[in-house]
């Protein structure tokens, strides 16, 4: 089955008949919506449904996509992903860039605040010196997703595992339908899949999302717990590239991070 029936057969099940004014009536054998009540309520035929979760609808209209979208009540990141699963061709991946000298002065010079750059794959690609100190050992751990889900201390350092990890792999599925024929990304999501459950898990839901900003609690063997508002900034002409800040939430996190910073700890390290 194609990657966009996968979707489509993902969000089709978590939508109940009653939840858009339909009977559920009796012996239903699939959870959640029937192919031919998306076809109803998006006002297309069955024949036509079918042949798109299959993959074989061609290039479907912004119109068609858009009552599907509806129909199987869709967030703003999920309609934008049943688009990019859509594309005839998918985009040319773009080609990998060095961190511009200019931006990884910009975060050392954020002295006080940890500052990461990623690429469109979690790969980080450079970090500052509050960054090594608080978030974790880049040295040794210059992909985030690898960090979350192979590195067994991550459990416990990160407070709110279960949501860091699951943004993860919605990085990593979103990046999957903009750019399918990654290989790289490819030979990523197969080693995490192979390696951890927790993943497998998480990519076989389909989830996606849009999310610029969040919480991030972290368990710091020295310092205690700590809490920060993570900012992800995309830079536009940077091949994909994004700046992640850490900023502290409270005057706790901010005094306890400033006397840490301070005194000059060794890399944390996670391993």
């Amino acid at each position: 089955m194609s990657a966009l029936g996968e979707f489509l057969q993902t969000r089709r099940a978590r939508v109940r008949p009653e939840d858009v004014g339909l009977r559920p009536g009796q012996d239903r054998r699939v959870s959640g919506l029937r192919r031919e009540e998306v076809a109803l309520l998006a006002n297309v035929s069955v024949d036509y449904y079918i042949r798109l979760e299959q993959g074989r609808a061609g290039n479907p209209s912004t119109a068609v996509l858009t009552a599907v979208a509806d129909a199987l009540r869709m967030d703003p990141a999920e309609r934008d992903h049943l688009r990019s699963l859509s594309c005839a061709a998918p985009p040319a991946i773009p080609p990998k860039s060095p961190v511009r000298p200019q931006l990884k002065a910009m975060i050392d010079a954020m002295q006080d605040l940890p500052a990461i750059v990623v690429d469109r794959l979690s790969n980080v690609l450079a970090w500052n010196a509050a960054a090594l100190e608080v978030v974790a050992d880049f040295e040794a751990h210059q992909n985030l997703a690898r960090l979350y889900f192979l590195d067994p201390g991550s459990r416990d350092y990160y407070a709110d595992w279960e949501t860091v990890a699951q943004d993860a792999v919605a990085v990593l599925r979103r990046a999957s339908a903009g750019y399918a024929d990654d290989t790289e990304l490819a030979a990523l999501v197969d080693e995490l899949r192979t390696a951890s459950p927790e993943f497998e898990r998480f990519w076989t839901s389909q989830d996606v999302q849009n999310r610029s900003h969040c919480p991030k609690i972290l368990n710091h063997p020295v310092a205690g717990q700590l809490t920060f508002s993570l900012e992800s900034l995309q830079l536009p002409g940077d091949d994909g590239q994004f700046v992640i800040t850490y900023t502290p939430s409270d005057d706790s996190t901010r005094a306890r991070l400033a006397a840490m910073l301070v005194r000059d700890h060794s890399p944390l390290s996670q391993s």
